[in-house]
């Protein structure tokens, strides 16, 4: 799945003109991986996950907060987040541009606010005004937040990190846990996190 710049471009001179609109083998890096928690933990725990998604956006604010305490800020776990791109995709890929123009060290920050936000944003219909307002909320004026949605090099990199996780890493659905190499069924949670830390590795 990818997205048009086109698509892109013309959400955000609408706006800027006013209102409207099983196992997994172990992965290796991968360009544009984004990473929460020490370099040094002892284990790699990969998630693929879309801002458009509604199933991650449940796991990023109930799950991952109890996941964060209690593994990554302890040096336990090293998240490394992959961008996935699922309906609608312009959505999904303008937030993915938002959070990579905010910058890297408050990349996560910007998808707190995109998963938290993200009912209210669908229920209203308008999906790029409210992704232009988490960005003025981390200082983007609306020029900066259109040109961040028409920059064809990063929206490239965006449909191709997601075609790589696709293809490559086989998957097939948001979000998707790989743990040490090994996917983790279901929705990741603290306490399945830790029997899955406790379970050794098979074959």
């Amino acid at each position: 799945m990818t997205v048009d710049r086109r698509v892109l471009i013309a959400s955000s001179l609408a706006l800027a003109a006013g209102p409207a609109m099983a196992r997994a083998a172990p992965l290796p890096a991968a360009p544009g991986d984004m990473v929460m928690g020490s370099p040094a933990a002892p284990a790699q725990l990969v998630v693929f996950a879309s801002p458009s998604c509604s199933h991650c956006a449940h796991w990023w604010t109930d799950d991952l907060p109890a996941i964060r305490r209690a593994y990554i800020d302890t040096g336990k776990v090293r998240l490394v987040f992959r961008e996935f791109l699922t309906q609608p995709p312009e959505f999904a890929a303008a937030a993915f541009l938002l959070a990579r123009r905010i910058g890297q060290a408050r990349y996560f920050e910007v998808l707190d606010a995109v998963f938290a936000r993200q009912g209210a944003i669908f229920q209203s219909g308008e999906l790029f005004e409210g992704l232009q307002a988490i960005g003025t909320s981390f200082g983007l004026t609306e020029a900066q937040f259109a040109a961040a949605l028409s920059d064809q090099k990063a929206l490239d990199a965006v449909n191709a990190r997601s075609e790589i996780g696709g293809v490559r890493d086989k998957v097939q659905g948001t979000p998707t846990f790989i743990l040490n190499g090994r996917k983790i069924p279901g929705e990741l949670t603290v306490d399945s996190l830790k029997a899955a830390l406790a379970s050794p590795a098979k074959g």
